[in-house]
């Protein structure tokens, strides 16, 4: 509930009152209760409009799951998503699973109308193009969450692991936006989100690296093929990927650069694909500083505090489930504990389109609009 304290001379908005301070007021439900109090007299209650918010790069499956949640989120409005290839066409006609929740056409508009029109803009865009975008967005005044990869990295880093100049002149100061360690993501202009394996893996050993015990981490990821995008490959290709696991950039995946950036320790990562569409298990292989103890109930402590207040964090007591957080903004883990070695083993499953990408970008969204951070996240996940 929000209280608002107006002038009758001048109607406009003075500061905003904590619950019970003061009395004579109006009020309303629906869409939340708002409260006004007005010098001098009562007016009609104002309500206010709900922030509109854009995507551009609508079309592939980051896109398409930002627009799944955002038309059912209750404090937003989705008012523009483009794609050159479907322009004029109805976004629920090329994807018949939004009928009947978007009315929406896709366009193509130029980044100076998209700024004009909405508060926020998501950018569901290629590596390398989000930088197309953003000098002119934040030019504009408008916030962005990117979620390529062309902001998570200073720009030289950048260059040096995507093989590709950075196009942007400027260093951005761009947040990374892993909410459960970033919260300034409420006060940022520019929100990178992170990568869909960082997420899963940072956030299973982010406690014990904190804790300083940690001496190496070894991550091996399993992912759904949707994690390789809208276009179809060799490796999605049925008839390889069926009955199969296959291993990729065994020492060289570009996400290892954001790992490392956040957990300052000596890490190693290999990804797999596996023959599913969604979700990510990881495992990882911690191995501490000699002589610290280790014991579960050591581990139960440091995990619980950590994540302390952070909703989308579920630490549990059986083996993590790809079907558990499925359509879900959760991340689930385990740790254990390895007798008689420096080891301990910790497993963590998200859903790679929705907590490592679009759900996690409107979870920043939620903190930048100064929103409940579960508001449109909140459900349990497709089992079966």
């Amino acid at each position: 509930m929000l209280f608002r304290f107006f002038d009758d001379t001048s109607n406009n908005e003075l500061h905003k009152l904590p619950l019970g301070q003061v009395v004579n007021a109006d009020t309303c439900t629906g869409g939340g209760i708002w409260i006004i109090f007005i010098i001098g007299r009562t007016l009609p209650l104002i309500r206010p409009s709900m922030m509109e918010v854009g995507i551009i790069g609508g079309a592939g499956y980051t896109g398409l799951e930002l627009i799944r949640l955002l038309v059912m989120h209750p404090k937003v409005k989705l008012s523009v998503v483009t794609s050159r290839r479907y322009k004029g066409k109805q976004v629920s006609a090329v994807n018949p699973h939004l009928i009947p929740f978007i009315e929406l056409e896709y366009e193509d508009v130029d980044t100076r109308e998209l700024a004009d029109r909405c508060d926020l803009v998501f950018l569901a865009v290629p590596h390398g193009s989000a930088m197309d975008y953003v000098p002119e967005l934040m030019e504009s005044g408008t916030r962005v969450i990117d979620l390529s990869a062309d902001y998570r990295l200073k720009r030289a880093e950048f260059e040096r692991v995507y093989k590709r100049a950075h196009k942007d002149k400027e260093e951005r100061d761009a947040v990374y936006g892993l909410t459960e360690l970033h919260p300034e993501v409420a006060n940022a202009a520019l929100v990178a989100n992170p990568g869909c394996y960082p997420t899963g893996a940072i956030l299973a050993v982010a406690p014990l690296v904190n804790e300083g015990i940690v001496k190496q981490v070894i991550f091996d990821s399993k992912s759904g093929i949707s994690g390789g995008g809208v276009e179809p490959s060799e490796v999605s290709h049925f008839p390889n990927l069926a009955e199969n696991i296959i291993p990729y950039e065994v020492t060289t995946h570009r996400h290892v650069a954001e790992m490392r950036r956040e957990l300052p320790v000596p890490i190693s990562f290999t990804p797999h694909v596996i023959p599913c569409i969604r979700g990510i298990l990881t495992t990882a292989h911690v191995f501490v500083n000699e002589g610290e103890s280790k014991t579960y109930e050591k581990l139960e402590e440091i995990y619980r505090q950590f994540y302390k207040g952070k909703r989308f964090i579920r630490l549990i007591k059986g083996m993590p489930s790809l079907s558990s957080v499925r359509g879900t903004n959760f991340c689930d883990i385990r740790y254990e504990v390895e007798k008689e070695s420096e080891r301990i083993v910790v497993i963590s499953t998200i859903d790679n389109l929705v907590k490592g990408g679009s759900g996690q970008a409107i979870q920043n969204m939620n903190l930048m609009l100064r929103l409940a951070e579960e508001e449109g996240l909140w459900s349990p996940g497709l089992v079966p």
